[in-house]
């Protein structure tokens, strides 16, 4: 009997801050020849916000929303496969941990508008780690502008995504806990990762690979 599944076209990975979303992406891409699309780099006012600069927040926040958009908003044209380090709706995730009530009115006038030309993946891929797992990470990465990042912002966007993705309905879902999954370091983690993606993935998945499993090739 034919094979009838199509594998995702448009797969973007998403969680916290260090959770390794950018790294899985790019093994991803490298794995299934896709085109990468990166987060947004380099936003000006991003350093100034984490220093508690008065009024970076929202500034840098409609910065990323213009930049993730126009990333985004053909994402789906491609000729090849896509792997994003990111959804359109990660912005108000952030938007909504970051901005002041009259903030966030003026914002989501802007996502709105912005929102309507966004594709929605295939599937997402969402990581999860506790925020210990993610604090140790932001340590030992010592990426100098996110020194100020404090522990209490790390809890908040953490229980930000958890609440967040217990309600996403827009695409399927897999969820992995990376708190003790390596996909740079443990070629096995992502062996049974890519297994996992040659089979369907309908509604809300976890992937749980078991201890002592070998993938098949």
């Amino acid at each position: 009997m034919a094979n009838l599944f199509e594998q995702p076209r448009f797969i973007a990975v998403e969680g916290p801050i260090r959770v390794g979303k950018s790294s899985l992406a790019q093994l991803l891409a490298d794995r299934l020849h896709a085109r990468h699309i990166v987060e947004p780099e380099n936003n000006p006012f991003l350093d100034r916000f984490y220093h508690g600069e008065p009024g970076m927040a929202f500034a840098a926040q409609m910065w990323f929303l213009k930049e993730r958009h126009e990333q985004l908003s053909h994402a789906k044209s491609s000729d090849g496969p896509v792997i994003s380090d990111y959804i359109f709706e990660k912005d108000k995730i952030f938007a909504y941990v970051n901005l002041s009530d009259s903030e966030l009115a003026l914002y989501n006038r802007y996502y709105q508008q912005l929102r309507e030309d966004i594709p929605a993946p295939d599937l997402v891929i969402y990581l999860q780690a506790t925020p210990e797992v993610l604090k140790t990470r932001l340590r030992r990465k010592g990426i100098p502008e996110e020194r100020a990042i404090s522990d209490g912002y790390i809890e908040q966007l953490a229980a930000a995504y958890e609440h967040f993705f217990f309600h996403y309905t827009a695409s399927d879902l897999l969820i992995i806990n990376t708190s003790d999954i390596d996909f740079v370091n443990n070629n096995r983690d992502l062996q049974l990762l890519l297994k996992r993606l040659s089979e369907p993935v309908k509604g809300t998945q976890y992937f749980l690979p078991l201890e002592g499993t070998t993938p098949t090739s």
